[in-house]
């Protein structure tokens, strides 16, 4: 009788042996595959902004992805975003001859070689060790304006050194101790920035659920380049995305405009406006343009998305100065449908990032010569040759 339970304790042993061996087995095979997935991937023709973020998914490690795809609580305003391009149709017209079409536009007087810029995007390093440098170079070698982050990785510096001739605006929050707001403006202006860009969304950072569940941090090695050595006497603060907790400002207020016109001479362009009353607030404060924006759905959730606010604000605005977009766009038809609905020039965060942690530079400029491509043709289809020629009777909601 005792000897029976000891003969089951011997074949529990050797079953779970040959699970284990079973597991480790399965276990092999799916690293083997995945392997060969990441090869595959990594010769695969990259088609579509899609195709970037798939790979970048499969490549950045799960803190860093999660920073970059993060959206403010249920994340519903991130994917928003995307939703609400899918409910806008386009109303193509025929029969225009279309043998040739001209991409370029201007923005606050520069001409760009088409309406897409890379807006202000933090810790570029945590996706390629280059870089801002390397996002730098794309935009400048496809000639198009690239927002460099305050919370960049590389130092403003850095960055002009990397692409010189590059067309670069700058950035911008207002901070508790105004003189940390008031040298990088200084900053940036001595160095050949072309204008300020404000952000005004965030007096607080939004709850981003995966940061907080990660704890997310920048790696030793990381710093925001901007800020070194501005807080080294400052250790026993809690660190919030590379700098001490609680150094924005939250009483930032219409004010802060006219004292940031009193210390430059750069235009100032405002980001993170979604109502028609803040837009004329803004014309009456002598902004020289407005970024429609959610910030990606990183702030308030269940805030409109960016597109769907911006027919309003360029009513209101009704050409006073120019107004762009950014949140959402995938596509060269996403592009299409908010220069109808009054955008001068839209921006891209996350797919630049993405096209980073492809191949760097080269990542970036596939991923701004695909969207170049695709606007091109998206215009052609509608009837349209140049940029002039794309206007509100280009689209229609849909009812669903």
């Amino acid at each position: 009788m005792r000897g029976e339970p000891t003969r089951n304790r011997g074949a529990v042993k050797q079953l779970d042996a040959r699970r284990f061996a079973c597991y480790e087995e399965r276990s092999s095979a799916q690293r083997r595959c995945a392997a060969v997935i990441r090869v595959h991937c990594a010769e695969m023709a990259m088609v579509c902004l899609t195709d970037f973020e798939e790979y970048a998914k499969a490549h950045l490690s799960k803190a860093t992805w999660d920073y970059y795809a993060a959206g403010a609580d249920e994340c519903y305003t991130r994917d928003d975003n995307l939703m609400a391009y899918k409910r806008i149709r386009l109303r193509p017209r025929i029969l225009r001859d279309v043998s040739d079409s001209d991409t370029r536009t201007t923005v606050q007087g520069t001409e760009i070689s088409f309406p897409v810029g890379i807006a202000p995007t933090a810790f570029h390093c945590l996706a390629w060790h280059e870089g801002e440098a390397a996002t730098a170079r794309a935009t400048e070698a496809l000639n198009t304006c690239y927002i460099t982050s305050t919370y960049s990785t590389c130092s403003v510096e850095e960055i002009v050194a990397a692409a010189p001739s590059g067309y670069r605006w700058f950035q911008l929050y207002v901070y508790r101790e105004r003189k940390l707001s008031e040298q990088l403006v200084h900053r940036v202006e001595a160095l050949g920035y072309k204008a300020l860009v404000l952000t005004v969304d965030v007096p607080y950072t939004g709850k981003r659920r995966n940061d907080i569940r990660n704890r997310f941090r920048l790696p030793p090695h990381l710093k925001v380049k901007n800020f070194e050595g501005v807080f080294q006497q400052e250790t026993s603060v809690p660190e919030e995305y590379g700098i001490p907790a609680n150094t924005l400002d939250p009483s930032i207020s219409w004010k802060d405009i006219y004292w940031l016109q009193s210390i430059t001479r750069l235009p100032i362009i405002i980001k993170g406006i979604l109502t028609k009353e803040d837009a004329e607030v803004a014309v009456e404060h002598g902004v020289q343009g407005i970024i429609v924006s959610n910030h990606g759905g990183r702030q308030l959730d269940g805030g409109p998305a960016s597109i769907d606010a911006l027919a309003e604000i360029v009513e209101a605005v009704a050409g006073r100065i120019e107004v762009y977009v950014d949140g959402g766009i995938r596509t060269g038809s996403d592009v299409l449908k908010a220069l109808a609905l009054g955008a001068k020039c839209v921006f891209i965060g996350r797919p630049a990032v993405w096209g980073l942690a492809y191949k760097g530079e080269e990542g970036v400029r596939e991923v701004l010569q695909i969207l170049n491509d695709e606007f091109r043709l998206s215009m052609a289809l509608s009837g349209c040759r140049n940029v002039a020629e794309i206007n509100r009777s280009l689209v229609q909601f849909s009812r669903l």
